[in-house]
């Protein structure tokens, strides 16, 4: 190899590592998409949004919710995972996409340990048990003796294979002690619906959807799902205050493509982290039935991730949760 060569080398590698440094210090230059798996209206989508205008406001370019919804959540993800990793792409993840689905589905189009870097948790969802009011349950306990008395399978619905509604059904399912059969829908909507009209006896909605309903009186909340009760909701019980070891966390966190610089990410954790601070955020997202959360530092999120997978593929291995 002459000089000229070597110099040339040392030139070109001088220059990639000075890139990332100075691709931080001039971030943001242009918009930033934000994808959601999930379409609008959701809680998914209320995360995007009110962190999106905090970030705005912080870092002095636009922030573009971007509503992709299909199978699941795979789909937004995949995108992301295809994206220029520059920090302009980033996704709204959720348990269901990010931990659950590499258990299920053995030809995923990306890998979330390889493909995708996890910035921060962000929020955690509230879920609830909602049943028909003809099971005529008024807590977690009444409903397991109406469904062991009623002599036949309970039908639950959920938003879709692997989803959260879903996890906590099969979850449900083996540590109460009862045989249920599970009826995926597209989309927590359409099942909420066929509980509402009793074709199905359970669910374990988001608390922003099931709440008219509750209030109304078509429906009927028991508990929260979360492993222990919510600040939201005090008066609510927890499921596991009946069922011994139940609990199911609807989190959701930011993740940007897999070799994103970490500069760039370490610039996002820091402005993500302090928005989910701000009043306004918190305000708009309590209501919706959201508790904001960040996390420590980009690794530590990185294990809680790992550690989400682990704990979902064994119950998908144990349950012999299969894709319809």
């Amino acid at each position: 190899m002459t000089c000229d060569s070597l110099l040339l080398r040392s030139l070109a590698l001088a220059l990639l590592l000075c890139a990332a440094p100075v691709a931080a210090q001039n971030y943001p230059a242009r918009p930033i998409r934000i994808l959601v798996p999930f379409p609008a209206g959701g809680a998914a989508d209320t995360v995007a949004r009110t962190i999106g205008e905090q970030l705005t406001q912080r870092l002095g370019q636009p922030v573009v919710v971007d509503n992709r919804t299909g199978a699941g959540g795979r789909l937004a993800t995949e995108l992301l995972a295809k994206a220029e990793p520059d920090g302009y792409t980033l996704l709204v993840g959720t348990v269901g996409g990010i931990a659950v689905s590499p258990a299920l589905y053995r030809n995923l189009a990306y890998d979330p340990q390889r493909d995708i870097a996890a910035l921060t948790r962000v929020a955690e969802i509230v879920n609830v048990m909602a049943v028909h009011p003809s099971t005529g349950a008024k807590s977690v306990r009444e409903f397991i003796d109406w469904a062991k008395k009623r002599g036949q399978d309970i039908r639950f619905g959920s938003s879709g294979t692997g989803q959260p509604d879903h996890i906590a059904g099969e979850f449900f399912e083996r540590l109460a002690g009862f045989p249920m059969t599970h009826v995926p829908y597209k989309g927590g909507g359409p099942a909420l619906v066929d509980l509402i009209t009793g074709d199905i006896q359970l669910m374990f909605p988001t608390y922003v959807t099931a709440v008219p309903h509750v209030n109304s009186g078509r429906l009927r909340m028991l508990a929260v799902i979360t492993p222990q009760r919510q600040p939201l909701l005090p008066e609510l019980p927890a499921v596991g205050e009946t069922v011994q070891g139940f609990g199911v966390s609807n989190w959701e966190g930011l993740f940007a493509p897999g070799k994103t610089p970490a500069p760039v990410l370490d610039k996002l954790f820091a402005e993500i982290n302090r928005a989910l601070t701000m009043p306004e955020l918190r305000k708009r997202q309590h209501a919706a039935g959201i508790y904001p959360q960040g996390r420590a530092s980009r690794d530590e999120f990185s294990r809680f991730v790992r550690e989400e997978m682990t704990r979902w593929a064994k119950l998908v291995r144990d349950a012999k949760i299969q894709v319809e």
